[in-house]
């Protein structure tokens, strides 16, 4: 029989012909082999070449073969090459497109957007809390901490210094109403004062960063004069 190359041709089974595969980790080999159980009548005999196709897919990743949880995702595997299609006896609850498919629902993100933003979200937290404490000394002394950490925070967005009647202001209008500050006449702590705790903080930071600088290049510096006393030493030798 002669060969007919042009006949040939005609006869090839070329990839953009062929049905996608599902899951292309495994091949078509696999797919193929799948795809064949699922017309397989004979329920017995059904059963027992899908789990050959699981031994098979297991042989892919020998060490994760007998861990249960790998073989429960496994079976779930098995179920979406076929498609859905395939019925045979499965030692884990059957995996159908709904279980497979199935999105979360989506979480809400929370939309916080203050007036004030350089006060930041947890600052309403804070004065919520404080709001809901009982009147006395422990209340008095958190909305004080409460308006010197707002007076810290402004002076971090803005450099200049800024009058306590603005952040009593600020105050009265994030809790409603329900803290007054202008009727007991407090005093926050002075603009330097807490200046110096912002400046020794970004100081801190400076300083964390640069002495993991300096400590890199004494490293290097001790890892050149090693080599040059070596590559010395093996010249007078």
């Amino acid at each position: 029989m002669k060969f007919d190359s042009k006949e040939a041709v005609t006869h090839l089974d070329y990839n953009s012909l062929r049905k996608p595969l599902i899951i292309p980790e495994y091949g078509r080999h696999l797919q193929n082999l799948i795809d064949h159980i699922c017309k397989i009548e004979d329920r017995e005999e059904r059963n027992n070449a899908a789990k050959y196709a699981i031994s098979v897919m297991g042989s892919m990743n020998p060490h994760l073969r007998d861990v249960p949880d790998f073989q429960h995702k496994l079976w779930d595997q098995l179920f979406m090459m076929s498609e859905f299609k395939l019925d045979v006896d499965c030692p884990f609850p059957i995996a159908t497109k709904e279980t497979i498919f199935s999105k979360p629902e989506k979480l809400g993100y929370p939309q916080n957007h203050p007036k004030y933003r350089f006060y930041g979200n947890n600052i309403t937290y804070m004065i919520n809390k404080a709001i809901a404490w009982e009147d006395g000394e422990m209340k008095d002394a958190l909305i004080l901490v409460i308006a010197n950490h707002m007076k810290k925070s402004y002076l971090s967005w803005n450099k200049e210094t800024v009058k306590d009647e603005v952040i009593f202001e600020h105050l009265c209008e994030l809790s409603n109403g329900k803290i007054n500050l202008f009727k007991k006449e407090e005093e926050l702590s002075t603009t330097a004062n807490l200046m110096q705790v912002n400046k020794k903080q970004s100081n801190k930071t400076n300083y964390s960063s640069n002495n993991q600088k300096n400590n890199s290049n004494n490293n290097n510096n001790n890892n050149k004069k090693y080599k040059s006393n070596n590559y010395h030493s093996k010249g007078k030798k």
